[in-house]
């Protein structure tokens, strides 16, 4: 065996190994549609960075997470959110937090974040949270790990998995949800299925969830 045929295929076997280990960069938004155009806007995180040298304190500063946000309509919950939008420093950093405020009973329905594992930290009150993870054994069940968590209680949910949160008690509660991106997003399982634009066919959620189309048509009007 020569020397530079060797030489050679050294060189190829390490190009041939870093494109087996190259990978996408996680997505900032839900769709970005490619366009063959040169002149067109690129969106590719939703913000656009301000020169280095105007940057000040105050853009990596915010005040007001000691309160309560602004209430969801007919949810019994409030949100406020600490994200690129209430702290422009946040911009490409990865991390956001929201805190969280619910009334006696009330359920932050089933939904997952596609871009985030979330922490969840229970500052008052009682809450069951859990998560669904697939059941490696079985493709068709799921495994749910859930707790019931106090105040100074942690709990992680790992990205994408479907996870709820329920304050179990019969007081205000309170907790502070991290995100390990700047923009987690969230999908609704509920109103995702039941109040689609356009709507889903019948059969296909007939089939899907076994119900009758009157239930599915009962469903799509209580989450439209």
């Amino acid at each position: 065996m020569s020397m530079s045929w060797l030489i050679t295929t050294l060189v190829a076997a390490s190009f041939s190994s870093q494109l087996a280990y190259a990978y996408d960069l996680d997505p900032l938004q839900d769709i970005c549609v490619a366009v063959n155009d040169s002149k067109a806007s690129v969106f590719l995180n939703g913000k656009v960075c301000k020169d280095p040298k105007l940057a000040k304190a105050d853009d990596f500063f915010f005040s007001g997470l000691n309160v309560s946000g602004n209430a969801m309509p007919n949810s019994g919950f409030a949100a406020n959110v600490v994200d690129v939008n209430t702290m422009p420093g946040l911009n490409t950093l990865g991390i956001s937090i929201i805190r969280v405020d619910f009334e006696p009973g009330v359920l932050v329905p089933l939904h997952t974040h596609p871009r985030a594992t979330e922490l969840i930290t229970i500052l008052d009150g009682t809450f069951y949270a859990g998560f669904l993870a697939p059941d490696a054994a079985n493709v068709f069940k799921s495994r749910l790990f859930s707790k019931i968590l106090n105040p100074g209680d942690v709990f992680v949910i790992p990205q994408g998995l479907i996870h709820f949160q329920y304050n179990v008690g019969h007081k205000n509660a309170t907790l502070l949800a991290s995100f390990n991106s700047q923009n987690p997003g969230v999908v609704t399982i509920p109103n995702s299925i039941f109040a689609s634009d356009p709507p889903i066919l019948d059969d296909v959620l007939v089939k899907g969830f076994q119900l009758d189309k009157k239930v599915i048509k009962q469903l799509r009007k209580k989450f439209s």
